[in-house]
């Protein structure tokens, strides 16, 4: 998965194709439970480029998008947010994966 290093790049990366970025940090339990099942899940949705951004170093950007809750997820389509999986909670593979289908759908 490749990594969002600012604002600008985040910018640039949602504005062709399918995109998902995730929003996480590295000290994030939630977060890491996912790191086992994110592989397969980047396998199984090849219509979507993949990105992380750390929540941490680009807090500003997590609070423009309302994004106050970590793993959290925004799908775009040439640019235009067409999806989100926003909360705190704890995420399953199940889940990501309905959110994902969804927004393919979209």
């Amino acid at each position: 998965m490749k990594h969002v290093e600012s604002k600008e790049m985040f910018e640039e990366v949602i504005k062709d194709g399918n995109v998902v970025v995730m929003f996480s940090a590295d000290w994030c339990p939630d977060c890491r439970v996912l790191d086992p099942v994110l592989p397969g899940i980047v396998a199984d949705f090849p219509e979507f480029t993949f990105y992380y951004a750390d929540r941490d170093k680009l807090i500003d950007l997590c609070g423009e998008l309302d994004i106050f809750g970590i793993p959290s997820f925004l799908a775009y389509k040439d640019g235009k947010e067409v999806d989100r999986f926003v909360s705190k909670d704890r995420k399953t593979r199940t889940e990501i994966e309905s959110f994902l289908q969804t927004a393919l759908d979209k």
